[in-house]
Order: C-alpha cells, then sequence, then structure tokens
C-alpha cells in the first residue's frame, strides 16, 4: 500500500516558531547586531552623536521643560550644519537618537532641518516608543533587546547628550559612565554633556559620590554640564573632530 507523500517540512530559517523560541535566542541577538552593521555601512556610518532624554518632553515653549526640547532641536541642527560641511565622508557626523518623540523627536527634526540623515534606534515597548517623523527611512531601526540597542548607541558615538529625561535617560547615562570608568569604551576621552545644570545637580550629588570616596575624584570629569546651546556646541565640536581623527587612523 503506498505510504501518502509527506509534507515537506519547513527550513529551519524559515520556521518563525523556531526563530521566536527560546532556543533561538541567540539567532535573534545576533540579527540585532549584524542588520544595523550593514545598514550603516550601506550609508557610510562611521560616526555619531548621540542625544539621550526623555519622550514626554513637548515642543511646548510655554511649559516648564519645552525649551529643552528646542535646545536639542538646534544643538542637533548646529552639529549636522557642521558635519554637512566636512570635505571628507569618513568624518561626517550623524546624529543619533533612540527614535521615539519628546527630546529624540528634537534631535532626529533638528539634524533633519540641516538636510542631514539622521538616525532613531527604536525598542520595543508596551507604550511612549514610536518612530518620529524625522528619522531617516534607511537609518530607522527597531531593537526587541534593550542592551543590543545600547552597544549601538556607543559603538559608533563620538560624543553623549543627555537632557532632562526619566529611567531611561538615567540608565543610557549612567550604563555610559560606567563603561568608560571601568575602561570597557575604548574611547576613554568621549565627550558627555548634561544639558540643564539646575536639573541634573538637583536629581544627582555627583560631588557626595566622590566625597564619600563611592566614585573618584577625576570621575567627575567624565561629563560637563551645559546649559546653552552655545556652550554645548563649543565644548563638543574640538572634542569630536580629535576623537574622529583618532579613531579614522585605525578604521
Amino acid at each position: 500500500m503506498d505510504k501518502k507523500k509527506a509534507d515537506s517540512p519547513s527550513i529551519p530559517f524559515n520556521n518563525l516558531d523556531f526563530l521566536h523560541s527560546r532556543e533561538a535566542r541567540p539567532i535573534r541577538i545576533i540579527s540585532e547586531y549584524i542588520d544595523p552593521e550593514v545598514r550603516f555601512s550601506k550609508n557610510g556610518v562611521h560616526h555619531t552623536v548621540v542625544f539621550f532624554g526623555s519622550a514626554r518632553i513637548k515642543e511646548d515653549k510655554n511649559s516648564a521643560m519645552g525649551r529643552f526640547y528646542w535646545d536639542a532641536e538646534e544643538l542637533a541642527f548646529r552639529i549636522a550644519s557642521w558635519s554637512k560641511k566636512l570635505k571628507e565622508e569618513n568624518n561626517k557626523i550623524f546624529v543619533c537618537t533612540g527614535g521615539g518623540p519628546g527630546i529624540m523627536e528634537a534631535a532626529n527634526r533638528g539634524a533633519d532641518r540641516a538636510g542631514e540623515k539622521t538616525i532613531g534606534l527604536n525598542i520595543q515597548l508596551p507604550f511612549e516608543q514610536h518612530p518620529n517623523p524625522y528619522i531617516s527611512p534607511e537609518l530607522n531601526m527597531e531593537f526587541h533587546y534593550f542592551y543590543m540597542r545600547k552597544l549601538w548607541f556607543l559603538y559608533q558615538s563620538k560624543a553623549l547628550i543627555a537632557f532632562p529625561g526619566g529611567y531611561g535617560t538615567l540608565d543610557e547615562l549612567f550604563e555610559s559612565l560606567t563603561l568608560i570608568q571601568t575602561q570597557k569604551v575604548e574611547k576613554g576621552n568621549l565627550p558627555i554633556v548634561l544639558f540643564g545644570t539646575d536639573f541634573w545637580k538637583k536629581l544627582v550629588n555627583f560631588e557626595q559620590m566622590a566625597d564619600l570616596g563611592l566614585i573618584s575624584p577625576e570621575d567627575l570629569s567624565l561629563f560637563k554640564f551645559c546649559d546653552t546651546v552655545d556652550e554645548a556646541y563649543d565644548y563638543l565640536i574640538p572634542r569630536i573632530e580629535k576623537l574622529t581623527k583618532e579613531v579614522n587612523s585605525i578604521l
């Protein structure tokens, strides 16, 4: 008696049940490394300036926090406009954010106003996070794993700018500071700006941490407080230029 012909089994990389399984987690993690790397390579992205900040800050100029939205927009515009004038493609600086609303939208918006491509590294969250309309489509990415997203925040960064924010902003800032402090990031001279002195000093008593011996006094030099776009821009640009040249020499 002839046996009924069996259906062909699915190829593993076409099997969504398998790819979404616990056993396939390493494959999903690797994909969140390789896909961004390919996209960055195709678009000539070697250097970024990363903006951190709250998704909840709106563009309302009359609100207490609204000025930070427009400061982020203007600072990103200034950095992108400066980058646009650079003659060497390898020196180009791309504005990168977490891709959502608030401060992230403002920074992407500023770079877009300058006519430059801009990066959004989104994360799947139950609320708040959705891609803002100012991200370049080819550089609009979404992650499932926070740690892979954080890797790409830091991997190509030549400066970090932290505007006021909540848990997510603090998480990103302090992980970055920890990696630099412990020399896990080779770019030990990576400039970090904390924008909004009053906000940051009320939120975190960095000096007390040093006074109590919880961090070294020199750890206070890992970041700089800034309150205006001009101050932040003037501090960042020469340091970005220097770090970019150092990195380009080993690309």
